[in-house]
């Protein structure tokens, strides 16, 4: 039984959906790379997956179970937490309090708040130096560091990552995606929505998303086959 199922999504903004029979698996303990142009579904599938959004049919399981209607508050006490595209931190507040924020759903045990918050910490280093700074004058990697962080301060066992190299250089960018690794060899299951084939490196599994459908997956050494990237995304 894999950790999340993803079964006949169907999800749209009115009467036009977005997503068309949507299906793909993700397994515990890996990296999964959503991978597609602009305007395929990637962000509506992680929102529906975060219960942002309500799918006109088919189903979400974690763990063999459906999340059927549930909030995305609920979602995230089941395990299921979402770095959403653009940052979104709370520019004045400052970088430990924005960590905070994101551990409200663990608020009652603050050793584990100190725990987690430490293990971000040493996911990324450069905001122990900015932990008093206020997050609206970080660059746009410390933000996306930070957002990824407080993420992370719910301690999820699913954690979605929409677009986290947007708008990164691409040495910011494979710093974040190197650090997905180490958060998945830290127990957290991780579900990226990227553009940016240079995603694919870090990735155990590669889902190639177009027009609303999975169209291919790919496992392990078949995510380096460069003939996969030049027939889905034209690389």
């Amino acid at each position: 039984m894999s950790l999340l199922e993803v079964r006949g999504l169907v999800v749209g903004y009115g009467p036009h959906p977005v997503l068309h029979e949507v299906e793909f698996d993700v397994e515990e303990g890996e990296v999964c790379v959503l991978l597609g142009l602009n305007g395929a579904g990637k962000s509506t599938t992680v929102n529906t997956i975060a219960g942002l959004l309500r799918p006109q049919s088919g189903e979400v399981r974690l763990d063999g179970r459906s999340l059927g209607r549930r909030s995305p508050s609920a979602r995230v006490k089941q395990g299921i937490s979402l770095c959403p595209e653009g940052r979104r931190v709370f520019p004045r507040l400052t970088v430990r309090q924005n960590l905070r924020l994101g551990a409200w759903s663990q608020r009652r045990s603050p050793r584990a708040v100190r725990e987690q918050q430490d293990l971000v910490l040493d996911y990324f280093p450069r905001l122990v130096e900015r932990a008093d700074q206020l997050a609206g004058t970080l660059s746009g990697g410390e933000q996306q560091m930070l957002a990824v962080g407080r993420a992370l301060m719910s301690r999820p066992r699913l954690l979605l990552i929409d677009e986290a190299s947007l708008g990164l250089s691409p040495a910011l960018a494979t710093t974040v995606w190197e650090v997905t690794s180490r958060i998945r060899d830290g127990g957290t299951t991780v579900l990226m929505v990227e553009q940016n084939a240079g995603a694919l490196p870090f990735a155990d599994r590669a889902l190639l998303m177009e027009k609303g459908t999975v169209l291919h997956t790919a496992v392990g050494e078949q995510i380096r086959n460069v003939n996969l990237r030049e027939a889905y995304l034209g690389a």
